[in-house]
């Protein structure tokens, strides 16, 4: 199977399935929407238990095999929308504690696995060792997860870890066609900000009955309490640190899209963006956003201040209001105020506590490993909102140097390109990651949908310094 086409020619153009919108492809995806909505609201949510897994994989093959660039945007969606479709099947069919369907976005993405063994012995010449060091960290962390708890346990874990890394790969690997992933990920999220904003400015005015029934049935106290403008917004995904992270790298690329829902978008979305209270995030967004204005040259900074202008324009109003304004306002004042913030207190706690244990596991309790003995020799869940104490806590000592080897290596490389000044796409990409990475102090931002944004668009940078240089040879 080759995934290899180049962006000039015509027919490749076709074949991905972006010009030219390619009906099975449609007709895949469509099935399994409506597939999907018969079943929760014909009386059939029961069955989308195990048909949604197998359905949006099937659907992620067909896409993965016969149109990448297409596979890449329903991977996108699936992250984005099947905590959802989980939270309706649960109202529905009643409360499934193993969370089952969440698997389905981890499938979907496991299948640039194929690519990822497939290319690597060539790819290494590309410039692709950052990521093959953090796999070999991962797997690392993995096989110890095997010996200390067990197999199955592991793999699921091993998802959280992997599928960022693969589906990175994936997007740098696929460099020739960088223009088309471009323009596909720059379209999935502009309507990604502004379908997930709308939602979570609803459930946070008036929440679902699907979405109290699911913070009621979790016990997720810091979700806040399942009353109108007393939660925290999570919109259609697991919790507000995932849906933080997907905002603050939609709203990075609202300022490199010329399409006209931006607009709408980034009202809608800068203002769901708030209400999740996530300060970790709202800090990297800053320094994503510092990051990203700064790359460009003087005529593209000129035109990004315009759309700031008309972007504030529209959002400073909303966040006024008052059912907003409120919580907005109580949650930046804790920035003044950290000494007597209880969120603070208990994430030094962590730290105290953590730091120590974290060093000392030479050998780390390996992927899917959530417990760890205590002094008094008691299995005690580990807690850990760090990303950086969880690198250790779980891979250990050797697993996680090479884990941040591979990081440190991806922006090294990624800080000495130059076409950032041309490329607005790119710019924001590499800002988008760095403030991700800056999040990992309080966020475990390389799992899941964090990880996903984090490794993703630091991906796309390095995709697109390549196919750059290589148009300047071919020219």
């Amino acid at each position: 199977m080759n995934h290899t086409h180049t962006f000039t020619d015509s027919s490749s153009t076709r074949n991905l399935g972006l010009e030219k919108q390619p009906p099975l492809a449609w007709l895949a995806i469509l099935t399994l929407v409506l597939f999907s909505a018969v079943c929760i609201f014909g009386g059939a949510a029961g069955i989308l238990r195990t048909a949604y897994v197998i359905l949006s994989f099937a659907v992620g093959a067909f896409l993965y095999v016969r149109y990448p660039v297409l596979y890449t945007g329903f991977t996108w969606w699936i992250w984005f929308v099947t905590p959802f479709v989980a939270r309706l099947v649960d109202y529905k069919s009643g409360w499934d504690p193993t969370r089952f369907m969440l698997v389905s976005q981890y499938l979907v993405t496991l299948l640039t696995l194929h690519t990822f063994l497939k290319e690597l012995p060539k790819s290494l010449r590309q410039g692709s060792l950052p990521f093959v060091l953090a796999f070999l960290g991962v797997f690392y962390g993995f096989l110890i997860g095997v010996i200390k708890t067990t197999p199955f346990t592991a793999a699921r874990g091993l998802l959280d870890w992997l599928t960022p890394i693969t589906f990175a790969f994936y997007l740098f690997i696929h460099w020739r066609d960088y223009p088309l992933y471009r323009r596909t990920l720059e379209r999935t999220f502009v309507w990604g900000v502004l379908v997930t904003g709308i939602y979570g400015i609803i459930q946070f005015l008036n929440p679902p009955e699907w979405d109290l029934f699911w913070l009621v049935s979790t016990k997720l106290t810091s979700m806040g309490d399942p009353e109108p403008l007393k939660l925290r917004v999570w919109s259609t995904m697991s919790s507000p640190a995932p849906f933080a992270s997907m905002m603050l790298a939609g709203l990075l690329l609202l300022f490199t899209s010329k399409n006209f829902i931006r607009i709408p978008a980034s009202a809608m979305g800068y203002l769901a963006f708030l209400l999740t209270t996530v300060r970790t995030l709202w800090g990297g967004w800053l320094i994503a956003f510092l990051t990203f204005i700064t790359s460009l040259k003087t005529r593209l900074q000129i035109r990004l201040f315009i759309t700031i202008l008309i972007m504030a324009l529209c959002v400073i109003p909303l966040t006024q209001i008052e059912q907003f304004s409120n919580t907005i306002t109580n949650r930046f004042e804790t920035f003044s105020n950290i000494e007597n913030d209880d969120s603070a207190k208990v994430r030094q706690k962590i730290y105290e506590d953590g730091l120590n244990s974290a060093l000392t596991n030479v050998l780390g309790n390996g992927v899917g490993n959530t417990f760890i003995v205590n002094e008094k020799g008691v299995l005690e869940p580990i807690i850990i909102d760090s990303g950086i104490l969880d690198m250790f806590f779980t891979l250990g000592w050797f697993g996680g140097i090479f884990y941040l080897l591979g990081i440190f290596m991806l922006f090294t490389q990624a800080f000495q390109y130059s076409e950032y000044r041309f490329d607005s796409f790119m710019a924001a990409a590499r800002a988008i990651s760095l403030g991700m990475v800056s999040t990992l102090v309080g966020n475990s931002g390389m799992l899941g949908m964090p990880g996903m944004i984090l490794w993703g668009f630091i991906a796309m940078a390095m995709a697109g310094h390549k196919y750059h240089i290589h148009q300047r040879i071919t020219k």
